[in-house]
């Protein structure tokens, strides 16, 4: 359905840090920058190479948080995130458990990215 996704942030060094230490278990890495007259823009892509996640210097001082959510291959990609998002010092809204609310082997990580944006991983198997 989405093709890409522009998330504007404060920082986008910051948060480029935040997303491939955090999601680099997922195989999320930087594929390209582009100029920005505040900066860059980073595209990060997954093993496809695809930068369809965007990092984008924010337009202004206001944020409204995003719930954003990232295709793990299994259980233990998830717990890998949970891990890097631990030593990283990242605040941890739901360590991984399976959510059954949302179908049966719903089982993700919840965590709060430098902007206080909710970012997930999830993995949609049994």
């Amino acid at each position: 359905m989405l093709d890409h996704l522009f998330l504007q942030v404060a920082d986008v060094d910051a948060s480029l840090a935040f997303y491939l230490r955090v999601f680099g278990p997922l195989g999320i890495r930087e594929a390209m920058r582009v100029p920005h007259p505040a900066g860059f823009e980073a595209g990060l892509s997954g093993p496809d190479g695809k930068p369809a996640f965007w990092l984008s210097p924010a337009a202004g001082p206001e944020t409204r948080e995003i719930h954003l959510a990232f295709t793990a291959a299994d259980r233990q990609a998830v717990d890998a995130v949970h891990d890097a998002a631990l030593a990283a010092g990242v605040q941890v809204l739901h360590a991984p458990r399976e959510w059954p609310d949302y179908h049966p082997g719903y089982y993700g990580v919840f965590l709060r990215d430098p902007d206080g944006h909710n970012v997930e991983a999830v993995y949609h198997g049994q």
